[in-house]
């Protein structure tokens, strides 16, 4: 794989297809930023031509696969049948699919879309185009690094970015959110940036490694106290520490979780 920067999608999937060997553009990461993947002596071509129609620098990539491209197709089966015995429901937010860049809410065409994405290219920045022309204005990357909320920052203007890298800054985004936003467009790391949410939600997380288990008849809306149990991380109880209405799972049924894993949204009074 090769990133290729300072050169337009369209260049760039034209430069791919005036190579003779096997060569796809695998992600649109953003304006002037966009990656390709296939055959090693295809993609040095590939970038060679991506340079002669005005590309500033090709960077040679080190991963294991070419990744969003048919390369990935002898793993199709197996992610496919994988799919088809996943209880796929749908989401209870707007969920915009790599693939098209679109929000879809079937379930049927969700898993569709998650078989195809393993072959297909990222279409990340139309992705978060589609996101803000339905009016999000807030993008937080959860996980270590921020490589995605450097991508937010070159596709999209006027948005606040966040970067939560670890369970531990969820609190303290939490309390931010109390507080005044900050300057628009602003981005920070460890929960210090982004717009007004519910300042009283509260995530309950794991207290040990294992298999969760959660407590049968728990709806959305229902009153929970504190002490309350949720569930069980192998044989190791889960209780709230919170007393509000539960909102939501954030592990399923027999997932293998870590400590320090959110597993339970609550709102607190």
């Amino acid at each position: 794989m090769a990133a290729i920067l300072g050169l337009d999608d369209e260049s760039v999937t034209q430069a791919c297809s005036t190579i003779e060997g096997e060569v796809w553009v695998a992600n649109f990461n953003a304006p002037g930023q966009v990656v390709i993947a296939g055959a090693p002596d295809a993609v040095t071509a590939a970038g060679e031509e991506a340079k002669i129609r005005g590309a500033k620098r090709v960077t040679a990539l080190e991963v294991s696969g070419a990744f969003h491209t048919p390369f990935m197709a002898s793993a199709r089966d197996r992610l496919t049948a994988a799919i088809d015995n996943a209880e796929i429901r749908s989401p209870q937010g707007v969920v915009v699919a790599n693939v098209d860049a679109t929000a879809h809410e079937n379930p049927a065409t969700w898993q569709v879309l998650m078989s195809a994405q393993l072959c297909s290219p990222v279409r990340w920045h139309q992705s978060l185009h589609t996101l803000a022309d339905a009016g999000f204005t807030t993008f937080v990357e959860l996980g270590p690094g921020n490589v995605l909320t450097g991508l937010v920052k070159r596709t999209l203007k006027g948005v606040a970015r966040l970067s939560v890298n670890s369970p531990s800054h969820l609190d303290a985004l939490l309390e931010t959110f109390a507080s005044a936003a900050p300057a628009e467009g602003h981005s920070r790391t460890a929960g210090v940036e982004g717009e007004h949410l519910f300042a009283t939600d509260r995530m309950v997380v794991s207290p040990a490694t294992g298999v969760f288990t959660p407590v049968d008849g728990l709806d959305v809306g229902q009153p929970v106290t504190a002490g309350t149990l949720l569930g069980h991380i192998g044989i190791t109880e889960v209780r709230s520490p919170f007393t509000g209405e539960f909102m939501g799972w954030l592990a399923v049924k027999s997932e293998r979780v870590t400590a320090s894993k959110p597993i339970a949204w609550l709102r607190t009074e």
